[in-house]
């Protein structure tokens, strides 16, 4: 995680100050972090993630859900917040996985991660290999704008990549969670299509550190990483939608203490 520890330092010190919706920031806009998953998974070291709901939320998106409650049964709150925030008793609109699911034409929806899959297995060099979660009509009907809007797959030599573009990028809080996630779906791909799966590479926007997590990131940046953990899923999952908590692990993972600080929403 050296990329990631190394672009929160590049922000602590050449960042630019500024008053958002939401607090003070201080930003850079554009950045690229890369990771080799042959080198193990990308679960931030330097403190704890959680990786329970790293999983539950991506098996969420992958059902299409959009309720705060769904993400709750699989076990994580990391909704809560956005869906208390905006008012409708939990319901959260048309967030990521109805996007990547169930996105609307006039004539029904389109599962855009169910056609993408499908052409990685008969098409595999294609640059069409595309997934958005940004859908300008229906940003209005969403508790939260999208932060990662876009991923595409790459496949060459037997391996598969995917790309990632995150406008909106809390970098303290939310990008480890969104590193671990993107890598984990990658992994998911690349067993439901018998590829191996290879490099996940992270495109930032506005990358930002909120004035209120400062002393947590000074705090993350004087620790020592420790080694990468390795990621194990169920090899008889054949189906992206046949995933289930069960069947992701994480093993052999060291990290330091978890480090406080408040989501800002």
């Amino acid at each position: 995680m050296k990329q990631y520890l190394e672009g929160l330092q590049q922000v602590l010190d050449t960042g630019v100050d500024r008053e958002g919706r939401n607090g003070k920031t201080r930003a850079i806009f554009g950045m690229q972090m890369r990771y080799n998953l042959e080198d193990g998974f990308p679960a931030v070291t330097t403190k704890k993630l959680a990786f329970r709901s790293v999983k539950a939320e991506l098996l969420g998106f992958l059902r299409g859900y959009d309720h705060a409650e769904q993400f709750e049964k699989l076990g994580t709150q990391i909704w809560n917040a956005n869906a208390d925030a905006w008012g409708r008793d939990g319901y959260l609109g048309r967030i990521y996985g109805v996007q990547w699911r169930k996105w609307q034409t006039e004539d029904g929806t389109i599962d855009q991660l169910a056609k993408v899959i499908e052409q990685i297995r008969t098409n595999p060099h294609s640059r069409k290999h595309i997934v958005t979660a940004w859908n300008p009509a229906e940003l209005e009907e969403m508790a939260l704008t999208p932060c990662h809007m876009c991923f595409q797959f790459f496949i060459a030599d037997g391996k598969v990549s995917l790309q990632m573009y995150q406008p909106s990028c809390d970098m303290f809080l939310g990008v480890p969670f969104n590193i671990a996630s993107y890598a984990l779906l990658l992994h998911m791909v690349a067993q439901v299509t018998d590829l191996i799966p290879y490099e996940f590479v992270h495109t930032l926007g506005d990358a930002h550190i909120y004035h209120a997590h400062f002393e947590a990131v000074e705090m993350q940046l004087k620790r020592e990483p420790y080694l990468l953990p390795k990621l194990v899923l169920n090899p008889k999952i054949k189906s992206i939608d046949a995933f289930k908590m069960q069947h992701i692990q994480l093993e052999n993972y060291q990290h330091h203490d978890a480090i406080r600080a408040p989501m800002i929403v």
